[in-house]
């Protein structure tokens, strides 16, 4: 009974604790969705070794910061991601992707894919938040 009070109290004080205030839009940022080909060498082996599972990454590379996430193994080709949104908080960059699966008349391929999508922003020397 006293660990579900516990529980009950963590809850409460969670939901009081405004998230989407604290990540609050103070602009939109520009970014670039970058290919493969144009993936930092160092931050392409983190992903290749990671893709399988659902992941969320980071690299900084001189005046620039690669974000980069994926939702890990889909069943069949077809899938793609998206910037839902991009923007600056006070505190952080935070970030929303979304995957989009292939439509129901798409003629897709039945290997395995493992959609990821890697965006390059100006380094704004801030965490970055997965939302």
């Amino acid at each position: 009974m006293k660990k579900l009070a516990v529980l009950m109290l963590c809850l409460i004080l969670l939901g009081g604790c405004g998230f989407s205030e604290e990540y609050k839009k103070v602009k939109d940022l520009d970014f670039t969705v970058v290919t493969q080909e144009e993936i930092p060498k160092e931050l392409f082996d983190v992903i290749e070794k990671k893709k399988e599972g659902e992941f969320n990454l980071t690299y900084k590379d001189g005046d620039f910061l690669y974000i980069a996430t994926g939702r890990g193994e889909q069943e069949t080709g077809g899938y793609s991601m998206t910037v839902a949104e991009l923007y600056l908080s006070e505190n952080a960059v935070c970030v929303d992707v979304d995957l989009i699966g292939p439509s129901k008349d798409e003629n897709t391929s039945k290997a395995k894919s493992y959609p990821y999508i890697v965006i390059k922003i100006e380094n704004a020397e801030l965490p970055v938040i997965f939302l």
